[in-house]
């Protein structure tokens, strides 16, 4: 047995309570079991019960074993003297001075504590795997929309974060932030870099001269060194040496790596998008934030490197000639990992609900992601039908089956309630009777 599965059992009511005593004989009914408390103190506050002829309103402190009060300290700390029943698992002949001992041992389903110890001792991704294989993977739409305003609010920190470095410049949040998701994962620090060195009242000087941006987005991130292969290459270094003595600019420290990728990843050619789409829309965000329809905002994403690009994938290397247009899968992207987080981190700080439904609502309206956390749900029966389900699901794993959060997670709570009802509990302690 372990504390925070004791708590569990004892919020949810998974033990047998007939005929419910203390450890001195003393009749208990349970009223309210009280109110998790996450803070200092007792287990559960505001808990109500009858204990003998007697009711009582207070808190209820949940341990192992009795004697892990004084383990504890517990007889010490002012913050245990409203404590008006002791829970244990197990009584080991440690009497709390005046607070009676409840102990659970025999009124608990041997299934649903073999449940949650075969979860814990589970090395694989999902702890619950074999039950969602057995019941079919549990989909709860109200847990789901849960679990995307806690994948939205977590980033949402990382984006006010950022505000503070930023002076409050929300414009100046997102163009980082877009940078950094068009450096994937692999480049995402060194594009976000480059981004930080060039802000957007910089960028927005050049923004009818495609060349300028790119001189600069390829020159600071280290790109443009060497001896020119071509004179489109010559033309860029000589544009950024001008630029950089102007600007005083200083080259990023991240070297951009170009290992184990697509050549349509490349970060020159992310880089070379990406300086499309500044010069087509500098102040995107703000576009954005006016814009209602998401098929509108993904035809103007939809933007292609210029004509250069068409032949190379490296400064002065060519290639076989096909355009480099931004594709409906970056596209999308760049809508769940950076767009509708920026929204919805916007409309949380000035509560704003229209933009925050906004926000929800294009995650609804984009297809589902496809990549190795949303095969494994699927492997387990659920079909995702939106990108909404899959950013419930990414959050799923990384705050919950990938923490053994099993007790705080809905579906987790469902299989241990089936194994937890009424029924069993009656059965398991007549059979411990007998």
């Amino acid at each position: 047995m372990q504390e925070k599965l004791l708590q569990f059992i004892w919020a949810q009511g998974y033990f047998n309570q007939q005929e419910l005593i203390t450890t001195t004989g003393e009749e208990i009914k349970i009223i309210f079991p009280g109110e998790w408390n996450s803070n200092q103190g007792p287990d559960f506050i505001n808990a109500r019960l009858i204990i003998g002829n007697t009711a009582w309103a207070g808190q209820v402190e949940l341990h192992i074993k009795s004697s892990d009060w004084r383990l504890h300290n517990h007889q010490t700390d002012p913050n245990y003297r409203n404590v008006i029943l002791h829970v244990v698992w197990e009584n080991d002949g440690y009497e709390t001075e005046n607070i009676p001992v409840l102990e659970l041992s025999g009124r608990v389903p041997g299934i649903l504590i073999s449940r949650y110890q075969s979860w814990m001792n589970n090395m694989g991704h999902i702890a619950c795997e074999r039950e969602c294989v057995n019941n079919g993977f549990l989909h709860d739409q109200e847990w789901f929309g849960q679990l995307i305003k806690e994948r939205l609010n977590n980033k949402s920190i990382v984006f006010y974060e950022l505000l503070e470095r930023s002076n409050g410049n929300w414009s100046e949040v997102f163009w980082r932030m877009l940078a950094r998701n068009f450096g994937y994962k692999i480049n995402a620090d060194a594009f976000e870099a480059v981004a930080v060195s060039l802000p957007l009242n910089l960028l927005s000087r050049h923004k009818h001269q495609i060349h300028q941006i790119e001189s600069l987005l390829l020159g600071q991130a280290g790109l443009l060194r060497g001896k020119a292969r071509d004179a489109y290459t010559r033309l860029l270094q000589k544009e950024y040496h001008f630029l950089k003595t102007k600007y005083g600019l200083k080259p990023i420290s991240i070297q951009v790596q170009f290992l184990r990728m697509r050549p349509r990843n490349f970060p020159t050619i992310r880089l070379a998008q990406l300086a499309q789409l500044i010069k087509e829309s500098v102040h995107l965000f703000s576009v954005i934030k006016e814009e209602n329809q998401l098929s509108v905002l993904k035809t103007r994403l939809r933007v292609t490197a210029n004509d250069y690009w068409h032949e190379h994938y490296r400064m002065g290397v060519e290639s076989v000639s096909e355009e480099k247009p931004l594709g409906d899968p970056m596209i999308e992207n760049i809508l769940i990992n950076t767009i509708v987080p920026a929204l919805y981190a916007y409309g949380s700080y000035y509560k704003d609900d229209l933009i925050i439904s906004k926000s929800l609502q294009w995650l609804n309206e984009m297809h589902p992601e496809k990549n190795s956390v949303i095969g494994v749900y699927g492997r387990l029966g659920f079909s995702a039908s939106n990108a909404a389900d899959t950013q419930a699901l990414h959050e799923l794993k990384k705050s919950y089956c990938d923490k053994k959060g099993c007790l705080n997670c809905s579906i987790g709570k469902t299989f241990l309630r089936i194994s937890g009802n009424r029924n069993i509990l009656s059965q398991a302690a007549d059979k411990n009777a007998e």
